[in-house]
């Protein structure tokens, strides 16, 4: 019983370590992709046109983070990864 209860917890342990320890390449490129694209038209809809985004690789445990700038424009975009919701400075 021992075994097993050390086994469940070494299990979750592992499940709850990172996320990056938790995700595949392929799958952090698809986040990358994800927070660019919504941070780029949450910039547009605010009346950039077409700004240079800046991906931070993994972003927080809990949001992608990235820079958007267009001249002397630059706003930081926060991408929630559990809702998808985006907001700009």
């Amino acid at each position: 019983m021992f075994l097993r209860l050390t086994l469940i917890a070494a299990a979750a342990s592992a499940a709850l370590a990172g996320p990056a320890l938790a995700s595949s390449p392929d799958a952090w490129a698809d986040f990358r992709i994800e927070v660019r694209e919504t941070c780029l038209a949450a910039a547009k809809a605010q009346g950039m046109t077409s700004p240079e985004v800046i991906v931070h690789p993994f972003g927080t445990s809990s949001y992608g983070v990235a820079v958007l700038r267009e001249g002397d424009d630059k706003r930081i975009c926060v991408f929630n990864k559990a809702t998808k919701a985006v907001e700009l400075t």
